[in-house]
C-alpha cells in the first residue's frame, strides 16, 4: 500500500467521523450560542435606559432605539438558533450586530486584528460572531427544526 491510498483511506474514515459528528456540534454551537444570544438581548431590554445611555457614549445615533434593535434581534436570533428555525436568516443579522459591536465597543481590537490577534479574537464580541458565521456558512445541521421541515417539504 502505497502513501497516497493509505492517506485517502484515513481521510475517508475522518470524513465519515467527522459526518457523524457534524450534526451535534452544530446542535451544540447553535443551543450554547443561540441561548447566549437570548440572554445577552434579554439584558440590553430589561436594562434600556443603561443600554441607551452606554450606546449613546460611543456615539451611535439614536441609542435608545439602537438599544431596542440590538436587543430583540439578539433575542429573536438567538431563540431561532436555539430552536434550528430559520437559522441561516437569523444569522444574519446577528452578524451583522456583532460587527457593529466590534466597530463601536472595540475598535482597538479591530485595529489590532493584524497586530494584536489575541486582542481581537479575546473580545466580547468575537465568539458570538464566530457561532453566527458557523451557523450561516454550514448551516443548522440535521438536528435541527430546519432540517425536519425541509424532510417534510413536497419535492
Amino acid at each position: 500500500m502505497n502513501f497516497s491510498s493509505a492517506y485517502a483511506k484515513l481521510d475517508g474514515l475522518l470524513a465519515t467521523l467527522g459526518g457523524w459528528v457534524q450534526p451535534v456540534l452544530l446542535l451544540a454551537i447553535r443551543l450554547y450560542w443561540g441561548w447566549s444570544f437570548f440572554l445577552t438581548g434579554k439584558g440590553k431590554l430589561l436594562n434600556l435606559d443603561k443600554t441607551a445611555s452606554f450606546f449613546g457614549d460611543l456615539g451611535l445615533p439614536l441609542p435608545k432605539l439602537n438599544a431596542i434593535l440590538a436587543g430583540a434581534t439578539e433575542c429573536a436570533g438567538g431563540l431561532l438558533l436555539l430552536l434550528g428555525l430559520a437559522s441561516r436568516v437569523a444569522s444574519v443579522p446577528l452578524t451583522v450586530t456583532m460587527i457593529v459591536a466590534y466597530a463601536t465597543a472595540d475598535k482597538e481590537a479591530v485595529a489590532a486584528l493584524f497586530s494584536d490577534p489575541e486582542k481581537f479574537t479575546s473580545a466580547a464580541p468575537f465568539l458570538f460572531l464566530l457561532a453566527s458565521l458557523i451557523v450561516f456558512a454550514f448551516g443548522p445541521g440535521r438536528l435541527s427544526v430546519d432540517a425536519w421541515l425541509s424532510r417534510r417539504a413536497p419535492k
